[in-house]
């Protein structure tokens, strides 16, 4: 049974590193990238430079989750 999770080496703040993310995850990235008009490095850079988590890869998912979070609209508090 093939793994859902992919690892691809990317390039952050000038040295290569190895990435493990469930598909999903890398298409979200592309996707935040193109709407920043960045580049995936670029925006793997800034995840990495302001992460509060020990591992990139749950830094990854986080801000995706964030990200996409932003974007739905929140129900009042009454």
């Amino acid at each position: 049974m093939k793994s859902p999770v992919v690892k691809r080496s990317i390039v952050v703040a000038g040295h290569k590193t190895s990435v493990s993310l469930e598909e999903a995850f890398w298409t979200a990235l592309k996707e935040i990238a193109g709407m920043r008009r960045i580049t995936m490095s670029q925006l793997v850079g800034e995840i990495d430079k302001n992460r509060q988590q020990n591992n990139l890869s749950s830094a990854i998912r986080l801000y995706a989750l964030a990200h996409y979070r932003a974007l739905v609209p929140q129900p009042a508090l009454t």
